[in-house]
């Protein structure tokens, strides 16, 4: 199937990105790329491995170039880096160019998924109450993505079908 325009997901580390990303590009038959996943093969290292060797000032910035590139091809359902949207050039072109989901979660949910995971370097070594006040401070920013998918209640395969629903009455 062609897209009318790439579908991007964005929202916290641990709220579904990738794994709803999959479900929605083999529903709509297009490709997949998770651009976290992207830069890890690029730098040939894990993104915690990043984060302590070359710092995040370093990350953001391969992070950048790597969305930036895989957002001018076509037909694909994009899973962006919890922090990926936070960055105003690949805002303003997702925003401009493609359709933007926000996978929003309570903040009790994403704090159980994502605290103590040696995955996440940005959160490894927060609170609960400050990755709470990571999520709020960036869901301001969330906020701007062309729909809200409340997730809360629903099953990924109800998420899946609220999406793709969504995307055929654009």
């Amino acid at each position: 199937m062609e897209l009318k325009k790439n579908l991007v997901f964005l929202g916290m580390m641990g709220s579904g990105k990738s794994s709803i990303g999959v479900l929605i590009s083999k529903k709509l038959k297009c490709n997949f790329v998770d651009t976290d996943n992207e830069i890890e093969k690029i730098s040939k290292m894990r993104i915690s491995n990043i984060f302590v060797k070359k710092g995040e000032k370093y990350f953001r910035s391969l992070e950048e170039k790597v969305v930036l590139k895989s957002i001018q091809q076509k037909n694909l359902v994009i899973s962006l880096g919890g922090g990926a949207f936070i960055n105003n050039n690949i805002r303003k072109e997702i925003l401009s160019k493609h359709y933007s989901f926000w996978l929003n979660w309570k903040d009790e949910i994403i704090v159980s998924r994502i605290k103590n995971s040696k995955k996440r370097p940005i959160v490894s070594k927060l609170s609960d109450k400050e990755i709470v006040e990571l999520i709020e401070k960036r869901s301001k920013i969330y906020s701007k993505a062309m729909f809200k998918i409340d997730c809360d209640n629903l099953t990924k395969s109800e998420i899946v079908n609220k999406i793709i629903k969504i995307y055929e009455q654009i």
